[in-house]
């Protein structure tokens, strides 16, 4: 039996360990929202960036290209290095895509930056949710997992917020900024939280799941004890061991199964991932300028709600960090799926109402105005109160030890092929209507509620070893950890 530190002080080790893997998280969120500010001022009179709609629109979301790819390939990297070595890849990534999209000379090597930028992003949302999972107690692991969540929203924020400050010092994105062009600042900037990722990365303690995959017993004990808590180190370390073939490396071959070709736990990752995007939220985000305008706000005001909107986000990540550990994922998933619907479905409603001015750009009359406002701000809480954060969460929970690093990256390589998907074909559905592209969304939120009723089990207060290839939906509350 080994001795510990007292309650208070192995959380906030494990909070604070947290807390600097989730820095990855943040660095997800500013990667693909920082160049936001920059791509109008590209798509102007810039030698060398001259950006039709094609390639503007490419230039935007080739980044997503490589989150794919690099979340395909962290999981494999992870179980053959380690957790750490990862993270420090991912911090290095973010550190070149910032510089070299600073100073790019053209719109090729620009869009090269970025895809490496995107391969950090992919990284480190495969990486961040597994750590956090592997190195937190069961009671608080799933306020843990939400810090994910928060640093994506949060890198989101920073990203708008620094993007415009650049903008506002020098007058405008394309206008002259210490040397350089302002767009070029709002790249070169990623490089500090970067850096800063990179260091703390070096100082996190490894994986105890993966030091005991290794053999590394001595580390993983020393871990386990003054990280996680554990009080019965040698009992944890049997445990995980069982649930651990040791004598075998881990592939992306173990993932195979019985229904069509992969695990049913596995599929249920990939549908979370899938679920999450297919909602819609990100066309909240890319595209709300356009929304608010169209429901009269001008370009001004519709820039500052789009703003509030992502602090609303932050808030309410906040609100599902408190909630989580005690009133459990599935109900959480399920309250968040029918406020959804319920509100993507008025959404559509109203913008059926709407006209056409001569420009082409819908406008909405009174009520369906103040409803569509109502609407799309109440399905940001309910998102990120519950969808949002949770998927990270249980991405980071649900599969067992023996497959737990390339189902995730398997699960998260969808979301990104999914949020391209979604986030490349709003612009034609909202050709065919904005009726039927929020109708398309709240389709999408109803199915999730039936998917996660039927499919996807409480992981509140169980420990990773209890996790296992077969599914146990349990609806009837949530069987406490022995």
């Amino acid at each position: 039996m080994s001795t510990v530190q007292s309650p208070s002080g192995f959380q906030r080790k494990v909070i604070a360990v947290s807390i600097a893997a989730a820095l990855g998280g943040f660095l997800f969120g500013f990667d693909t929202a920082v160049i936001n500010g920059a791509v109008d001022a590209l798509a102007g009179n810039v030698s060398g960036f001259d950006l039709g709609v094609g390639l503007k629109g490419f230039a935007v979301s080739s980044a997503l290209i490589g989150c794919a790819v690099g979340a395909w390939f962290a999981g494999p990297i992870a179980n053959k290095r380690g957790r750490i070595p990862v993270m420090v890849v991912a911090a290095a990534m973010f550190l070149v895509s910032a510089i070299g999209s600073g100073l790019a000379f053209s719109v090729v090597d620009l869009i090269i930056w970025r895809v490496i930028g995107g391969l950090g992003v992919g990284a480190a949302s495969v990486i961040a949710p597994a750590y956090i999972a592997e190195v937190s107690p069961a009671k608080i692991r799933g306020r843990l997992g939400s810090l994910q969540q928060l640093a994506i929203v949060t890198g989101i924020f920073a990203a708008l917020l620094s993007d415009a400050l650049l903008a506002n010092i020098a007058g405008a994105a394309d206008q002259p900024l210490w040397g350089l062009t302002a767009w070029r600042w709002m790249f070169i900037v990623e490089a500090i939280p970067a850096l800063v990722y990179g260091i703390m990365s070096l100082r996190l303690p490894e994986s105890p799941r993966y030091l005991v995959r290794t053999g590394d017993i001595t580390r993983a004990s020393e871990v386990l004890q003054t990280v996680t808590g554990t009080v019965d180190v040698d009992a944890k370390i049997k445990e995980i061991t069982s649930t651990i073939d040791t004598e075998r490396k881990e592939s992306l071959r173990d993932l195979r199964g019985s229904r069509l070709g992969l695990k049913p736990i596995v599929w249920v990752g990939i549908l979370l991932s899938v679920f999450q995007q297919f909602v819609g939220i990100n066309v909240i985000f890319y595209y709300s300028t356009t929304l608010w305008q169209s429901v009269g706000f001008d370009e001004s005001s519709a820039l500052l709600t789009s703003v509030i909107t992502s602090v609303t986000n932050i808030v309410v990540t906040i609100v599902a960090i408190l909630l989580v550990d005690k009133v459990g994922r599935r109900i959480m998933l399920l309250v968040g799926s029918v406020g959804m619907t319920v509100t993507l479905g008025l959404m559509a409603l109203a913008f059926s109402f709407g006209t056409l001015d001569a420009e082409g750009a819908a406008t909405l009359p009174d009520p369906w105005a103040t409803v569509a406002l109502i609407c799309a701000n109440g399905f940001v809480v309910f998102f990120g109160a519950t969808w949002g954060p949770l998927v990270w969460v249980l991405l980071g929970e649900i599969f067992p030890n023996s497959i737990r690093a390339g189902a995730l990256a398997v699960a998260a390589a969808a979301q990104w092929v999914a949020n391209f998907f979604i986030s490349t074909t709003f612009p034609i559905f909202a050709d065919i209507g904005l009726t039927f592209a929020y109708g398309f969304y709240a389709f999408f939120a109803l199915v999730s509620f039936f998917f996660v009723y039927f499919k996807v089990p409480e992981t509140k207060g169980k420990e990773l070893e209890e996790m296992t290839d077969e599914l146990k939906v349990e609806r009837r509350g949530t069987r406490k950890a022995t």
